[in-house]
């Protein structure tokens, strides 16, 4: 295992020091953030490049110990869609050989970039510097075409071009289960031998059992904790299926009197589109605004309390590569019911730790949400298991495996150039 080395890591699209939850920022801002930490807790460097968006960035803040995010200059500042940001990553890799030669040659031991866009600069400045690129993709266009939710629009055929380069090209792929490492050998041909699989980790400092710390905040914010409570936390978009759940609460109207029929609430905003806005408007038209509760996205620290006070976690997703909300909710001993796509069906133990349904059919899961909620019992045998099984997961287990790639992967390229 490397301890004292020194990574560069590559975010292009979205900054690790933004709130999850809504635009760009998702399970992979924690991801990045979580592993860097982890690292130099055991004695790693870690920088993370993302590209400047504001005049008013500074060229490096400290994230921890160790994590320094390093904002470079590629474009114009201010959100660039992402169909046009890979015109600027020549750019990009320019700006992070421009702060590597500022240091003594060798100054990294490896790059590691996350999302395809990323790892079109960290082929070349892994190229430039000699090191070995490891490529974490988090999604995969191929698999997210092929489970489209109704009227979403597939991925561009330039993401599917590169991420089938960077299957390729890359020195080493990590995927978060062993369902993506197949995807990435099925799908993009990528060779078996240079997939290692190492699961993402959860934050059981911040993630974890216990009463909740703030109800009357939520209390105030619209939460009625005497009703069932069920959770969506996460971007909104058609891909997460929230749309799911926002209409199977029409089936579930019927529950007996408004004390007994379950609350959804809803963290998260919009990713790229209006679709918070439609959702709620819809909901409104159905008569369901008692029903849903809409809240911005918080902090780790909140939101590990809303899944203290919620009844179940709902993950209804069309394709998720892990699912880091399913452990994050488990952890804080929350079931989970989610849809039976890949990552969910590892990180949710069926029947155990909470539910995986087979359909996105908004009357099946109303029905399901009903049965469990009305199952006190269940819930909580369910809610025990779920913290039993969080345990297996933590950041510092993932980033030794992490390190551990690494070292094999600068061995492999040392042996090769001599």
């Amino acid at each position: 295992m490397i301890r004292e080395s020194r990574i560069a890591m590559v975010s292009v699209h979205t900054s690790p020091l933004l709130q999850p939850g809504g635009g760009d920022a998702g399970g992979m801002n924690v991801y990045v953030t979580e592993l860097a930490r982890a690292m130099a807790r055991l004695g790693a460097s870690v920088d993370i490049f993302t590209r400047r968006t504001s005049s008013q960035d500074p060229d490096a803040v400290e994230l921890a110990p160790g994590v320094v995010v390093r904002h470079v200059s590629a474009g114009p500042y201010g959100k660039v869609p992402k169909a046009d940001l890979p015109a600027l990553m020549c750019s990009f890799a320019a700006s992070m050989l421009r702060h590597e030669a500022a240091h003594r040659p060798h100054w990294y031991d490896v790059v590691h970039s996350h999302y395809w866009l990323s790892a079109l600069p960290g082929l070349l400045t892994a190229e430039r510097w000699g090191v070995p690129l490891v490529h974490t993709m988090h999604t995969l266009a191929k698999g997210k075409n092929a489970a489209l939710a109704p009227g979403d629009r597939p991925e561009p055929s330039a993401r599917v071009r590169g991420e089938q380069q960077i299957a390729l090209e890359a020195d080493r792929l990590v995927a978060s289960t062993p369902s993506e490492a197949g995807q990435l050998a099925d799908l993009y041909g990528a060779d078996p031998q240079k997939i290692s699989v190492v699961a993402p980790g959860v934050n059981v400092d911040e993630f974890q059992a216990g009463p909740v710390r703030h109800l009357d905040h939520w209390r105030a914010l619209g939460v009625d904790p005497r009703r069932p409570v069920v959770l969506y936390a996460g971007r909104i978009q058609r891909l997460k299926g929230t749309e799911v759940l926002v209409r199977a609460w029409e089936h579930l109207r019927s529950a007996p009197g408004e004390v007994g029929r379950p609350q959804l609430v809803v963290v998260g905003h919009s990713s790229g589109g209006n679709d918070r806005a439609m959702l709620r408007e819809a909901a409104a038209r159905r008569g369901l605004d008692g029903d849903i509760v809409w809240l911005d996205p918080v902090p780790q620290g909140m939101l590990a309390d809303l899944f203290r006070l919620a009844d179940l976690v709902a993950v209804p997703s069309y394709y998720e590569t892990f699912g880091l909300v399913a452990i994050e909710a488990q952890a804080c001993g929350t079931p989970v019911l989610a849809a039976r796509v890949g990552g969910l069906a590892s990180v949710v133990r069926d029947g155990t730790t909470g539910r995986l349904l087979d359909s996105h059919d908004p009357a099946a899961w109303a029905a399901e949400i009903e049965l469990m909620v009305r199952d006190p019992a269940g819930l909580c045998a369910m809610s025990a298991a779920a913290v039993d099984h969080a345990q297996t997961y933590s950041w510092d287990i993932t980033a030794r495996r992490t390190l551990n790639v690494y070292s094999k992967s600068i061995a492999r390229a040392q042996a090769n150039a001599s």
